[in-house]
C-alpha cells in the first residue's frame, strides 16, 4: 500500500473515532516502512484537525471528541515506542513545560500536543492540569524550560494564562521563555493583548509555532 493511502486511512480512522482502526493503520503503516512522525503529522493530526473542525461548527458532539482524543493518544503512544526502539535520533530542540491552568480540568487537547511536540524532540514537561500560575512559572524556572504552553478550556479559566504572563514580567523571565497559549475559547487577539508570544488554535499548529518559538 502507498504512504498516501496509509495517511488517508489514518485520517479517516480518527475522523471516524475508531481506536481500533487507527492502532491498526499505524502498526501496518511503520511495519510497511513508513516514517512514523509522517504518518503521525499528516495523517491521524489532519484527522484530529478535522475532529476539531465539526466540533466547532455542532456537527460532532463532546463523546465522540473524546474519543477521537482517546484514538490519537493510543497511535501517538505507537509512534514514540517506535521511534525510541529503532534508536532514530531526533534533534533536541528545548524544553517545553505543559500544563491546564488552574481551575480547568479538561486536558484531552494538551494530552495531544504533548505526543505531537514529542516527536518533534521538544522534552516535554507535562504539570497535568488544574495548575496554579505560579507552579506552571516555578517548574520552568527548575526545568530551565524555553518554553511553557498552557491551555484553558473554559471562558472562566482564561485569566489564568495571563497571570503565567504576568509573573514572568515580575520575575524578568519573559526574555528567556517564550508562551504559547490554546484552548477552546482562547483566540489570537486574545494572546496579544495579554502578551504570550505565540497562539496555537489546534494541536498541529501548537507543534508549528512551538518549533518557529524555538528557533527564535
Amino acid at each position: 500500500m502507498s504512504k498516501e493511502k496509509y495517511i488517508e486511512l489514518a485520517k479517516e480512522a480518527i475522523v471516524q473515532c475508531d481506536a481500533e482502526k487507527a492502532v491498526e493503520v499505524a502498526k501496518a503503516a511503520i511495519a510497511d516502512g513508513v516514517d512514523p512522525v509522517e504518518l503521525l503529522t499528516d495523517g491521524f493530526s489532519a484527522g484530529i484537525r478535522e475532529v476539531g473542525d465539526l466540533f466547532g461548527k455542532g456537527r460532532m458532539f463532546l463523546p465522540e471528541l473524546m474519543l477521537a482524543a482517546e484514538a490519537m493518544k493510543g497511535v501517538s503512544e505507537i509512534v514514540n515506542e517506535h521511534v525510541a526502539k529503532s534508536g532514530k535520533v531526533v534533534e533536541k530542540r528545548g524544553v517545553m513545560v505543559l500544563a491546564t491552568v488552574e481551575g480547568d480540568v479538561h486536558d484531552i487537547g494538551k494530552g495531544i500536543v504533548a505526543s505531537l511536540v514529542k516527536t518533534q524532540g521538544i522534552d516535554v514537561i507535562d504539570l497535568g492540569r488544574d495548575v496554579p500560575a505560579a507552579t506552571i512559572v516555578e517548574k520552568a524556572v527548575e526545568y530551565h524550560a524555553d518554553l511553557i504552553g498552557t491551555s484553558a478550556l473554559l471562558t472562566t479559566t482564561m485569566g489564568e494564562q495571563k497571570k503565567v504572563e504576568d509573573l514572568l514580567k515580575e520575575k524578568g523571565l519573559k526574555d528567556r521563555v517564550k508562551t504559547l497559549i490554546g484552548g477552546a475559547p482562547v483566540t489570537e487577539r486574545f494572546a496579544q493583548r495579554i502578551g504570550a508570544d505565540g497562539y496555537g488554535e489546534d494541536a498541529a499548529e501548537a507543534v508549528t509555532k512551538s518549533l518557529e518559538l524555538l528557533a527564535q
